[in-house]
């Protein structure tokens, strides 16, 4: 069995646009899937159905073996602990600082009202501190995020997202707000991570180079549907270009 198991996934939004069609989409342990496709293909709202940020209409979301489509606020809070999310927009606390920032990742898991105060564990600090080397910011941890280059905040939330001990990461366009130079880098720190620590990633982006560089397997979406799931090393050109062939 899959460690993610989504399957016919269905959402519109309330101003009647279709977003999602009855998708189906499994990860396996350590893989990398892309999900490919133009803006409004509906990738950007799968990834996010995963982990509820968006609800969907209908269909299943199992992670590891928990129905994450079922769950109750609570319980849903409690299993957002195993998804670390990345963000296309990076979803930073200007005002604090990067290891603030960093630490955060823990709120799901030591609560919020010891966030307010800031009163960490000393073991978060030294995780939140080994991550800010690994991804590169360990001489920013001091600035406040708002500080920092697209490249650097970016980092700031894939080393967050680490600090939960994600089952899986998803991660929404993580390089559209970043030149292409910084953006490769970005793009190879999240598979040398996500490889080091055995953790499988759904990534949605709109970039060919991305999807065929950093993936095992590239899931096509076209207006809300899945035109193509194939293993990278074997996809064919054709089915690069019905992508970005206009739904008729």
């Amino acid at each position: 069995m899959a460690l993610l198991e989504i399957s016919e996934i269905k959402k519109t939004y309330g101003t009647g646009e279709v977003a999602l069609k009855g998708v189906d989409v499994s990860v396996d342990a350590q893989e990398v899937v892309a999900l490919l496709g133009l803006s409004g293909s509906g990738k950007s709202t799968l990834l996010r159905c995963v982990n509820r940020l968006v609800e969907p209409d209908s269909g299943t979301v199992v992670l590891d073996g928990v129905d994450i489509t079922s769950l109750n606020k609570s319980s849903l809070r409690h299993a957002r602990r195993n998804m670390g999310m990345i963000f296309q927009e990076f979803n930073l606390i200007d005002r604090l600082t990067v290891l603030e920032n960093v630490l955060s990742g823990t709120l799901g898991m030591t609560g919020t009202l010891r966030g307010i105060f800031r009163a960490f564990h000393s073991d978060d600090i030294q995780r939140a501190l080994e991550l800010c080397e690994r991804v590169g910011i360990i001489d920013h941890i001091r600035k406040r995020a708002d500080q920092l280059s697209g490249g650097q905040r970016q980092r700031v939330g894939i080393a967050r997202a680490l600090m939960q001990h994600p089952k899986i990461l998803l991660v929404d366009e993580p390089t559209s707000s970043l030149d292409p130079k910084i953006g490769r880098e970005v793009m190879d720190l999240l598979q040398s991570v996500a490889k080091e620590a055995y953790i499988p990633m759904v990534v949605s982006v709109h970039d060919i180079f991305l999807a065929k560089n950093y993936s095992d397997r590239i899931v096509g979406l076209q207006a809300g549907e899945k035109i193509f799931d194939e293993p990278t090393a074997s996809l064919e050109a054709d089915s690069l270009d019905r992508i970005y062939t206009e739904a008729s």
